[in-house]
């Protein structure tokens, strides 16, 4: 491959190897290999010219001015953390596309451009997502600050003792910026069974992540009656087939139940808590709030019904966010271009433009993933679609007067 994908590809391949466990990708919020495939992405930045700074997350910011400085900026990018395990293009995808993607363009641009790798999108260390592209709204809430790690290190003690000191803040004030757009991987098969390299993305589906903990008796397992028994983790397990049939019966309703732990966790002890966590998706605001609360009552009634005590705590949550009419078009009128024709897609995964829509307005590009796969080693996009990808993001930059 020749075209403009090429170095996208392979810094891809650079990034992919930046990790923080021998044989397979991890790069965490503000670990090692997040600081070392921060100082690789900010030497890229550097040769296109950019003037580079770093918040005290992680985040990454490069600057190309343009002719007219004091104009709102476009904002390029995505997120450089990972999932444990995880393949090499999801996020970084859209941080080496957007570089990419300036390089091939002669001449300077009229607006400027800021191309954003934000430190965490993920939540992986501290199971709440979007810290990097949600601080730059302003500094995080007091709530989100408390949140503590696996090790019992909050994220207020992780930035003051872990985060990058001689910082930028890198902040934007509501409607300062021109817009924001993110190169993606599809993360499912609907463009690689229809035959198609890209689309654009019309919406991102609200989410919910909760906690919920049945709470009943730790009986021994050989002497307790069934008739007697408060068996916690026996009402989650119920709560989680009602959770599948509500999505079921309900699309484009996704709801999962990723993780499930009872206590004590022995074979001979009726479990007296079990904790699960749900995770809740719908594009329509009314239709998920509306959901999730028949999803709540119904929870309550099996825990009252099996004399169970039912805590149901909400970790994180956004509504649903639009692409902006106007930009989305843009780009698809650039994928047409570039492609012959473009698809619509509503994006049941979050993204960093959940959290920048609220300093302005989003735009996404998908790229077809193989087999759907995403969040795995076997994730994979084409060299050919990706220069596909950066082609039309270039053309759309472009177009903007």
């Amino acid at each position: 491959m020749t075209g403009p994908g090429k170095r996208a590809v392979e810094r891809l391949d650079l990034l992919g190897g930046i990790s923080d466990e021998p044989g397979r990708l991890t790069r965490t919020f503000l670990s090692p290999a997040s600081c070392i495939a921060g100082e690789q992405v900010m030497a890229w930045m550097r040769e296109l010219g950019m003037a580079v700074d770093r918040a005290r997350d992680g985040t990454l910011r490069g600057i190309l001015p343009g002719p007219n400085s004091d104009a709102p900026p476009l904002l390029l990018g995505s997120h450089l953390d990972t999932v444990i395990d995880a393949g090499r293009f999801d996020g970084a995808l859209g941080i080496v596309a957007a570089l990419a993607a300036l390089e091939s363009i002669d001449g300077p641009l009229h607006f400027p451009v800021h191309v954003l790798a934000f430190s965490d999108e993920e939540g992986v260390r501290f199971h709440t997502t979007y810290l990097g592209s949600r601080s730059i709204s302003g500094p995080l809430d007091a709530r989100t600050l408390a949140i503590r790690d696996s090790s019992g290190v909050s994220i207020a003690e992780a930035l003051e003792n872990e985060g990058f000191t001689g910082s930028a803040d890198i902040h934007y004030e509501p409607r300062s910026i021109r817009g924001y757009v993110e190169v993606h991987i599809e993360q499912g098969r609907v463009l690689e069974e229809a035959g198609e390299p890209v689309a654009v993305v019309t919406a991102i589906a609200g989410q919910s992540r909760l906690s919920l903990t049945f709470t009943g008796r730790t009986d021994h397992a050989g002497t307790t009656p069934m008739t007697l028994r408060r068996d916690a983790l026996a009402g989650a397990a119920e709560c989680v087939l009602h959770a599948e049939s509500l999505a079921r019966a309900n699309p484009p309703l996704v709801a999962t139940v990723g993780m499930l732990h009872p206590t004590p966790g022995v074979s001979n002890s009726i479990p007296g808590s079990a904790t699960l966590s749900l995770d809740f998706r719908h594009p329509e605001s009314v239709a998920h709030r509306t959901l999730l609360a028949q999803l709540h009552d119904t929870c309550t009634q099996v825990a009252q019904r099996r004399g169970l005590t039912l805590d149901w705590s909400v970790i994180q949550e956004n509504g649903p966010v639009p692409c902006h009419a106007i930009l989305t078009r843009q780009l698809a009128t650039a994928a047409v271009a570039e492609t012959g024709s473009c698809r619509e897609m509503i994006s049941g995964a979050g993204h960093d433009g959940v959290a920048v829509s609220t300093v302005g307005p989003i735009a996404m590009l998908f790229v077809r993933c193989r087999d759907g796969l995403s969040h795995h080693p076997d994730e994979f996009a084409s060299p050919e679609d990706i220069d596909t990808a950066v082609r039309v993001l270039a053309r759309f930059l472009k177009s903007l007067a």
